[in-house]
């Protein structure tokens, strides 16, 4: 049976440097880190996060969530998120394999498999959450990464090593969570059909009456589970994604401060700029010459 070591070995040596790096596995990421870090904004897909060194922080609107080794972390919902790696060293990095989970190929196994998952430890899906990690898991997920060592074996084996982390996540406390993800008429896809309509229209106001009929809700049922779910509300959740997009746009040297405001559907550049600092620490000149002089601080 692999150990966290195992698995903290096989990323070192598929890592680098520090930063975030794509495998030749289809939707699986590794992320290194020799020091702690500020807090990085990101837009996180759906995904499974385990760490096999180190500790870091994830807040979601208003809910913040640490972890480490010792557990893992579920990401159900497309979402603003802010990283922060809390533990690492040049002779420890903060390690991670970040999974992102695949709807259909969950709603295939919940179909296939009649285990149920073990008791959640509430009614209400959230957009984050973490789990105490298992054997079972630190084996499926060393089974994955180990074919990074044998390329040739990657498309017919990788997808059964996902499966298997699949079934594992499925049968623990985050299974009910992972039948939501993969559910066509949970709350969460449901409010999941209201965030690609918001990251589809991004830079346009929201009209609430159409994004409740996206997600065939009522508007008071959608701001209630659209809350419990992402730590905020639709149209904070709106100007989290017109701010990130903004930064985005300003650090690929697309627009100015004026020209990003605009670019992202604000009227105001003025608002945006105290918007924008509320969120990011410093004002949009400022902190865009801060990120392009420490580059390596933009991944956690």
């Amino acid at each position: 049976m692999a150990t966290m070591q195992d698995l903290a070995d096989l990323m070192v040596r598929h890592t680098p440097g520090d930063g975030m790096f794509a495998t030749a596995i289809p939707r699986v990421s590794l992320i290194r880190s020799s020091r702690p870090t500020e807090p990085i904004h990101s837009v996180q897909e759906a995904a499974v996060c385990i760490i096999a060194q180190g500790a870091k922080s994830v807040q979601m609107g208003e809910r913040v969530l640490t972890y480490d080794a010792a557990s893992f972390l579920v990401i159900s919902v497309d979402a603003p998120i802010a990283g922060q790696v809390l533990q690492a060293s040049r002779d420890a990095p903060y390690l991670c394999l970040c999974l992102h989970l695949d709807p259909a190929g969950l709603a295939a196994l919940v179909t296939e498999s009649a285990a149920p998952a073990a008791p959640s430890r509430g009614e209400t899906t959230r957009g984050l959450e973490t789990s105490p990690v298992t054997p079972a898991l630190i084996e499926a997920a060393a089974r994955l990464l180990r074919l990074l060592d044998e390329p040739a074996e990657i498309d017919f084996l990788a997808p059964l090593a996902e499966r298997e982390i699949h079934y594992r996540l499925l049968r623990g406390e985050q299974g009910q969570t992972l039948r939501h993800i993969a559910g066509a008429d949970s709350r969460l896809t449901r409010v999941g059909r209201a965030i690609a309509w918001i990251k589809g229209h991004y830079d346009q106001p929201i009209p609430i009456a159409t994004l409740a009929a996206e997600a065939g809700m009522s508007p008071s049922a959608l701001h209630e589970h659209f809350k419990a779910i992402t730590a905020m509300s639709p149209l904070q959740y709106h100007k989290h994604l017109r701010l990130q997009e903004a930064r985005r746009l300003m650090l690929a040297g697309e627009h100015d401060a004026g020209g990003a405001s605009y670019a992202v559907g604000y009227e105001s550049p003025s608002q945006f700029s105290r918007e924008y600092a509320r969120l990011f620490g410093a004002p949009p000149a400022k902190d865009v010459a801060r990120l392009r002089a420490a580059p390596e601080a933009m991944v956690a």
